[in-house]
């Protein structure tokens, strides 16, 4: 309460002096259990008191109409020391000019005895401290009038600021405002940590009316370490004043067993003179707000998943890698253990996985991963390991999701390590081709819906990168039979070599995955006891180059066996190459040759090609290089050097003729006839692959297999890049006395003496056997000759793995067998020569031609045509 100002005019603290010992004195008179009398009433107001926000002053005025008093609370109000207010005419030192007449009549009729209230306006005067001068207010006055000690009247004013009270006013319906009709929950607490006053929006989540929360304490509404953790909150936020925002806290509403969060703000709230008074709790409902936030953060967890499985599965194109990828992805962000099995006719190359069936058919586990543990993944049934074959049950849950396919929940074993485990289908173009189970231990969150349909997705993006991969292995594996069908099969046999070969496909590399190329080589017998050897390469790869290759390896046997030179086979095939491309095939190329240069939006088919013809009577051996890399001859006791053979260009690319050179081979000396794949890689040149191979060719009478196996450990092939085909020949000539070689001239007796030659000559081989036939088909080839050939005739005889016979004249035509009539007395002469021998032609030589037979030697086994029967057979 405000004092009554006294006859004192001294300025004083309103805390010290007179308030302090009238407290003490009124406090001193009360005694424990009795009500304070009538002193203690007026004891000086404690802190927390209404005075301390509003501003009441007090002063008094004598009979003259002058301050003759003037309080503290006036000097605190006004700013003007009380040395300076007494004295004053307050009328004209608070009043407008403009009021001081209506002023000075209200102080007469005060003056008079009246009683007055009301609101003044007033401006604090020059004589006011410093920042309170020319101050304007407004206040209501109360004037009381009153006698001084000899009875003159004189009035006492008690001042209250207006616009001080109205703000209070303004304050208060606010913040009864704010606190009565605000959204969230408002809880007033008193320092003794006890709800003090509740808003009804708190009122009606908790129950009841505001007033029976008055007195609760926190762990009436929390579970206990909850309202543990909360009641040490608001101690600190008591002592220090630091205010807490954003508070998560965990509890339950009245009646429900649905955990509720809420967000708390806590500040605390002190009194207009700063004593602390208790602590304002203001709640917010985020339940909602957190299940969204784990929505949206289960969104973003899956889409980061699906993100990282898009990157990291289906790198390889290998099946069981797949699988191991998809687990990489999941284990341990989606799951805790994880398994993939796989049909195992699919992984056996069937054409036609099992798909939708009964679900028991047998698969393979080619991928297992665990976050928690080594042990196998346990499910329903026995353990089965990576690598084991097995089958599910018809009735349960993974049968009937490969049945199905649609994922299943697989109820949790009691007392075992998994708590929920999800058996999703791997499910690519409407096949079923293996099954993916996912596994949550304890302790983790069980599956849910979101779960399941992301199991889903990564299950069916993982299943499209298996099927790929199986739809490539079974491309692949098909290529590879069809390229190696169209090499020779086993180990090539040649009279007069010892051939050692090796063919590698070529596997993945880094940018690109494995597919096969056009590398061939081959080994053609040719007649005489002469081969050709042949090592080519069809530029590209995949099935395409392969089946390009398969064509020019049929079209080379071909055109051996029609005894071209290797140039003449290089032309034609140069001539087939370019016509693979064209739609009208080598014909429509040729003539599209002939018509002038235009945009061609055919195929191009180019392929290198080292075609070579060995004579293994005269060792000599003709080369023929259509821009394929030079053949490497190693002869004893020198080192390796490259042919040099004139590199003509590519197959497929026309209009340049081929080189032919012919070079004597050395008894014992290799020959190496290979492909790039063996000398060129990304990290080498082609340079310094040719120099490491022929480097590598240093014992060079080692047995063939031997060296080949050498050259490719030694060689750092980068095997993978490109396919390698190698193909050797060590030259081992046809022995002196194993050759027979007449010149006849040109006269009848000559069908005679080649008769005896043939007969002498077997006799000293020991082959009496052929002597009878080859007597015969001697005979027939020499009378030929001399009746149909030109100039002199030579006659000669091969011993080798079987006896070739060969006559020789300088005609030019060609004999043409014909199928004689009855009643014809010839052409029967070369009829008997197709029945009598094994194989018999003719072919073009540079001076001539020649007519050969061949016949297998006797071995018991095979037995000998009689020709007296031959020539019955033939009327």
């Amino acid at each position: 309460m405000s004092e009554i100002p006294a006859k004192a005019t001294e300025s004083k603290d309103p805390l010290d002096g007179a308030r302090a010992e009238a407290a003490d004195d009124a406090v001193a008179h009360v005694r424990p259990g009795e009500p304070p009398s009538g002193d203690a009433m007026w004891q000086s107001s404690p802190p927390g008191s209404i005075y301390d926000y509003i501003k009441v002053a007090s002063f008094s005025i004598g009979p003259d109409g002058l301050v003759e008093q003037w309080s503290l609370r006036a000097e605190q109000l006004f700013g003007i020391p009380a040395q300076h207010a007494v004295g004053m005419d307050p009328i004209e030192a608070f009043i407008d000019p403009d009021l001081r007449a209506q002023g000075q009549r209200k102080m007469a009729e005060i003056l008079d005895g009246r009683e007055w209230t009301g609101v003044v306006p007033f401006r604090v005067p020059a004589s006011a401290a410093d920042g309170e001068c020319g101050r304007e207010g407004l206040a209501e006055v109360y004037v009381m009038p009153t006698r001084t000690e000899e009875g003159e009247k004189a009035a006492v004013c008690i001042v209250v600021d207006v616009r001080t009270l109205r703000s209070i006013e303004t304050d208060l319906a606010a913040s009864q405002a704010i606190f009565g009709q605000s959204p969230f929950g408002f809880v007033l607490i008193d320092p003794d940590l006890r709800v003090r006053r509740v808003n009804y929006r708190f009122a009606s989540l908790f129950g009841g009316s505001p007033d029976d929360h008055r007195g609760k304490g926190v762990h009436d509404y929390l579970p206990r370490p909850e309202a543990e953790r909360v009641t040490a909150t608001l101690r600190r936020v008591l002592e220090t004043g630091d205010s807490i925002t954003d508070m998560h806290v965990t509890g339950f509403l009245p009646g429900s067993d649905e955990r509720r969060h809420w967000s708390i703000n806590l500040y605390r709230v002190r009194s207009g003179s700063g004593r602390p008074i208790g602590i304002a709790w203001l709640g917010t409902d985020i339940t909602a707000r957190r299940a969204a936030a784990r929505e949206a953060a289960a969104a973003r967890r899956n889409l980061a998943l699906l993100n990282e499985a898009g990157a990291r599965i289906g790198n390889s194109l290998d099946l069981e890698t797949t699988a191991r990828e998809l687990l990489d992805v999941v284990v341990p962000g989606f799951c805790d253990l994880a398994t993939v099995d796989l049909y195992q006719g699919l992984l056996a190359g069937d054409e036609t996985p099992p798909g939708l069936a009964d679900g028991s058919a047998e698969l393979r586990r080619v991928a297992f991963a665990s976050a928690v543990s080594d042990a196998p993944f346990i499910g329903s049934g026995a353990p089965v390991s990576v690598g084991a074959v097995h089958h599910y049950p018809f009735n349960s849950p993974c049968a009937d999701a490969l049945r199905t396919a649609r994922p299943q929940y697989i109820p949790a074993e009691e007392g075992g390590l998994v708590q929920s485990t999800l058996a999703v289908p791997m499910v690519a173009h409407d096949t079923v081709v293996g099954l993916a189970q996912f596994a949550r231990t304890k302790g983790s969150e069980p599956f849910g819906d979101r779960d399941r349909d992301l199991a889903v997705e990564l299950a069916a993006r993982a299943a499209v990168c298996i099927d790929n991969a199986r739809l490539y292995r079974r491309e692949h594996e098909r290529a590879l039979i069809l390229q190696r069908s169209l090499l020779p099969p086993g180990d090539p046999v040649a009279s007069g070599l010892d051939i050692a070969c090796r063919y590698l496909p070529g596997n993945s590399s880094a940018d690109r995955p494995s597919e096969v190329g056009g590398d061939w080589f081959d080994v053609i017998e040719l007649p005489g006891h002469r081969t050709a050897l042949v090592v080519g390469d069809v530029m590209g790869r995949g099935l395409r180059a392969a089946v390009a290759m398969g064509e020019l390896r049929s079209a080379v046997r071909t055109l051996a066996l029609l005894d071209l030179e290797p140039a003449e086979v290089l032309s034609a095939l140069d001539e087939i190459a370019r016509g693979l491309g064209a739609p009208g095939g080598v014909q429509q190329a040729t003539r599209a040759a002939r018509r002038p240069r235009e945009a061609d939006l055919s195929e191009v088919y180019l392929a290198t090609c080292v075609y070579a013809v060995y004579d293994s009577v005269t060792r000599r051996c003709t080369f023929a290089n259509a821009g394929h890399l030079p053949p490497v001859l190693v002869e004893p006791g020198e080192d390796a050097l490259m042919l040099d053979v004139p590199p003509g260009m590519p197959l497929g690319v026309g209009g340049e003729p081929f080189e032919e050179v012919e070079v004597e081979l050395p008894e014992g000396a290799l020959l190496a006839l290979y492909t790039d794949g063996l000398v060129e890689s990304r990290d080498h040149p082609l340079d310094e692959g040719l120099q490491a191979f022929v480097g590598a060719l240093t014992d060079p009478s080692a047995p063939l297999e031997d060296v080949c196996d050498h050259v490719l450990n030694t060689l750092d092939t980068h095997h993978g890049e490109d396919d390698i085909a190698l193909l050797m020949a060590r030259v081992q000539g046809l022995p002196a006395d194993s050759v027979g070689d007449w010149t006849l001239p040109r006269e009848p007796r000559s069908v005679g003496r080649a008769r005896e030659y043939a007969r002498g000559q077997l006799l000293s081989w020991d082959l009496e056997p052929l002597v009878d036939t080859t007597e015969l088909l001697v005979s027939e080839l020499v009378t030929n000759a001399l009746r149909y050939g030109e100039g002199d005739i030579r006659l000669r005889l091969l011993l080798d793995r079987t006896l070739v016979c060969e006559v020789w004249d300088s005609g030019l035509v060609q004999p043409r067998r014909r199928r004689a009539r009855d009643t014809d007395e010839g052409g029967r002469g070369l009829q008997l020569v197709g029945l009598l021998s094994a194989a018999w032609g003719s072919r073009r030589t540079p001076r001539g031609k020649t007519v050969w037979f061949e016949l297998p030697l006797p071995d018991g086994q095979n037995g000998m045509v009689d020709p007296a029967e031959a020539l019955l057979s033939l009327f």
